[in-house]
């Protein structure tokens, strides 16, 4: 399996997780504070109620950090997130990764826009992945009523797909296509009351194709010109020769500046020209980062690829200037 970018970053990885009401969210996290996994995180609340219903948990809401029996750290988000996250620095050496929980009802934008914007939160974490939970009996209604519930799944890296016991084998067909109309490129995970293994949702890496393709070698094979969903769409591409580090941001910075609102979530892998690491490339809406995660393994081919997930994406354009980023 390919390098995730925790093996070269030493950054804390950062997962948000999301889904909307009723999905299991509030389980899967009662599971990450209480279960005895080997693992230690820091869980980042932002709207406590939500969590507080659930008697698993008894903890003094007059403080804002909690450290739970198995070492995980809970905290409940008052106030700024990067002020909360600066905090749990000091407390680096207790946890292995950190978790933002967002409302039920929330784009998780603005969450995953944090770990772009501030140099302080930049220089120690890194956006792991967005994971949404998601309820497989009542997605169909959902999609129907709320553009929040489709958003999370189109920011999604990993979905939760929970609840499958109460949908037929052919139901849950069709409701992994509906997903699979908004968003090709998430890994799915099928659920009862969220029971996943952690480490399908924690620390993956996401936004790195070599690793998924390690996983699925034909992961961006075929014909994807097709997309049955109106409003979002996902689309990839692929450069084979070295990619222009220069060009590439001039272009990519003039497309989220001008198409930015609409582009969702926007990630790849780039080989630049006379450079030996791979280049991980990530955008939430306008506001992007990357950085150099390893180096290209012997005998992987060195091709850029980059995935695009929003509206209105108009898929010549994107190709046409994907591919004038070649270097020479």
């Amino acid at each position: 399996m390919a390098d995730t970018i925790a093996d070269t970053s030493g950054l804390i990885p950062v997962t948000v997780l999301t889904g909307y009401l009723g999905a299991g969210k509030t389980t899967l996290l009662n599971r990450i504070l209480t279960e005895d996994h080997g693992k230690k995180y820091a869980v980042v609340i932002n709207e406590f109620g939500e969590l507080g219903v659930d008697n698993d948990l008894v903890v003094d809401t007059d403080e804002e950090v909690f450290e739970m029996n198995n070492g995980c750290i809970c905290c409940t988000v008052r106030g700024d997130l990067i002020r909360i996250v600066g905090g749990l620095m000091k407390r680096r050496d207790k946890f292995d990764g950190i978790i933002i929980e967002t409302t039920g009802l929330a784009n998780p934008a603005p969450v995953a826009q944090t770990f772009f914007v501030d140099d302080g939160v930049k220089a120690r974490t890194r956006l792991d992945a967005i994971v949404t939970v998601v309820d497989a009996k009542h997605l169909p209604d959902r999609l129907k009523d709320s553009s929040e519930a489709e958003d999370q799944i189109a920011f999604a890296d990993v979905i939760v797909l929970n609840k499958t016991d109460l949908v037929t084998e052919e139901e849950l067909v069709a409701v992994e296509g509906l997903i699979r109309q908004i968003n090709r490129f998430a890994t799915i995970h099928r659920t009862q009351r969220s029971a996943v293994a952690i480490d399908q949702v924690l620390n993956q890496g996401a936004f790195d194709l070599q690793r998924i393709l390690a996983i699925e070698p034909g992961f961006l094979d075929g014909d994807d010109d097709h997309e049955h969903n109106e409003d979002i769409a996902s689309m990839s591409f692929e450069v084979e020769a070295p990619i222009d580090p220069e060009k590439f941001n001039a272009w990519i910075g003039a497309l989220l500046q001008d198409k930015g609102q609409d582009l969702l979530r926007t990630k790849g892998i780039l080989s630049y020209a006379n450079e030996d690491r791979r280049f991980a490339f990530q955008a939430v809406h306008m506001i992007a980062d990357g950085d150099f995660i390893g180096p290209w393994k012997d005998g992987d081919p060195r091709v850029s690829r980059l995935v695009f997930i929003g509206r209105n994406l108009n898929r010549p354009q994107l190709r046409r200037g994907f591919e004038a980023c070649s270097a020479g």
